[in-house]
This record gives structure tokens, sequence and C-alpha cells, in this order.
């Protein structure tokens, strides 16, 4: 009797956590005004361009600061300040600033929520011409203004709410962890599709801006050689293949083309 009571108490509270984790991410939504898509995202926009300044000096030094090169340096933020004067992204009034990271090893770029954005000098290096490092700007831009790092950021606290949910209804440590894991699984979904998203918006954006968007798809291939062919299967990456997210930027090339 006393074991029953337990576990109908273990389920009245694990049910008492879903509730409260469905009910707190379901009661902020709004609708993206570049986007159309409606998000569940409990932060502000105001909430988010502090995070993103706050969080932005630290993100510098874990890759060796900024680059000392003023060239480089210069390029970018021209680059990435008309992208977002010449296309939708700049209606939404993020305070978008561009940097250079002085890693010459680690090949990547990256958006902090509110619009502090980054490209290693690994990276740059690589680039060809203007027109892939306006796609690789233009995709991290994308994630800003689809707030891709917010909207992580709740349906991360709403998962690992379920997770913990079925470690307290199962009573033992390995329930929790499988949920955990299986909780981990849908988040990394979540950013392969953000990162396709950011690929059409960036299209988006270069076309807007004058840009050649075909020049995307040979930046998936740099990334692609710098990755060394990774063979890890798509639904253990936190990214898409490169093939998938070539196929999505020629189907939104086609999309966009004759719409600006």
């Amino acid at each position: 009797m006393q074991k029953g009571g337990s576990s109908s108490i273990k389920f009245l509270v694990a049910a008492a956590i879903v509730i409260f984790s469905v009910v707190k991410y379901f009661a902020s939504s709004e609708v993206n005004e570049i986007t159309g898509e409606k998000q569940y995202i409990s932060l502000s926009k105001e909430q988010e361009v502090a995070m993103g300044i706050n969080s932005a000096p630290q993100m510098a030094q874990e890759f060796g600061g900024l680059s000392q090169n003023s060239q480089y340096q210069q390029l970018v933020k021209s680059i990435g300040e008309k992208i977002v004067k010449t296309s939708d992204a700049g209606k939404t009034q993020y305070p978008f600033q561009f940097y250079v990271l002085a890693d010459q090893r680690t090949v990547n770029a990256f958006a902090l929520p509110g619009g502090p954005i980054f490209i290693t000098e690994a990276l740059l290096t690589r680039l060809q011409n203007e027109d892939q490092l306006a796609g690789v700007l233009g995709h991290e831009i994308g994630h800003v203004i689809a707030r891709h790092s917010a909207e992580q950021m709740s349906k991360q606290e709403l998962t690992q709410g379920i997770a913990g949910a079925a470690g307290v209804a199962a009573g033992d440590v390995n329930s929790a962890y499988y949920a955990q894991v299986v909780a981990n699984m849908v988040n990394m979904k979540y950013g392969r599709e953000d990162e396709l998203e950011s690929d059409d918006l960036g299209v988006r954006f270069m076309i807007q801006a004058g840009y050649d968007p075909t020049a995307l798809i040979g930046v998936m291939h740099i990334l692609e050689e710098a990755s060394g062919g990774s063979n890890v299967p798509e639904y253990q990456s936190s990214h898409p293949s490169p093939a998938n997210r070539r196929a999505k930027i020629e189907a939104s090339i086609e999309k966009y083309k004759n719409s600006f």
C-alpha cells in the first residue's frame, strides 16, 4: 500500500512538472517579423541584445581574441553592414556588429543573440571572393533574425523539464539519463532545421544586397573540406550534411531569384 502511494505521488509530481514546462513554453508566442514564423520565446529582444553584448568578449577570447589585421576587420565589417542596410535584415533594428577572430586553425563563424557576428581568420582566408564572405555573414545574420538562440533556450527548457519528469516518474537514474539523451537528440534536430533556415535567409539577404547566392554553395564545399569529410550520421550532428545543405540552397535560389 505504501509502495503504491509512493508511486502515485511520483506520477503526480512528474505530471505537474510536465504541465508547468508545457504551459511555460506555450505561454509566450509571437510571429517573427521577417520569417513569418510563429515562435515560442521567453526572452525579449532587449534581453537577447544584452546577452549577446555581455557574452561577446568571452566568446572572442575562446578563439584567440580579435584579429589584429585591420584589413580583415574592415572587409568583414563593410560587407556585413552592406547586407544589413540593403536587405530585410535592416528592418529588425538589431545592433549588428561584425568581427574577425585571430584563430587561424578553427574554421568557424557564429552569431550571438542580438547581433554580434564572428568569423575566424581560418575560415576567412579560405574564402575565395566577397560573395562567399557575404554568404557566410548572411547565414549568420539569418540566425540572429530568426532568433534561433532564444528559440533553442525555450525548447531546451521544455525538453529538459519533460526529461526530468520522466526521471521522477520512473524513480531511477537510468530512466532519467535515457530521457535526457532523447531530449538532446530532439534539440539537435532543431539545430539542423535552424541551419537550413539560416541558409535560406542567407540566400534571401545575399540577393537583396546584390551578391551572387551561388557562392554559398562554394562555402559548403570549403566547410566540407575543412571538416575532413566527416562521416557522422546527420541525425547525430547539429548540422545538416553538406549535400543536404547544397540542395536546400539551390532550392532557395530558385525561390528567391525573381522575387527582388
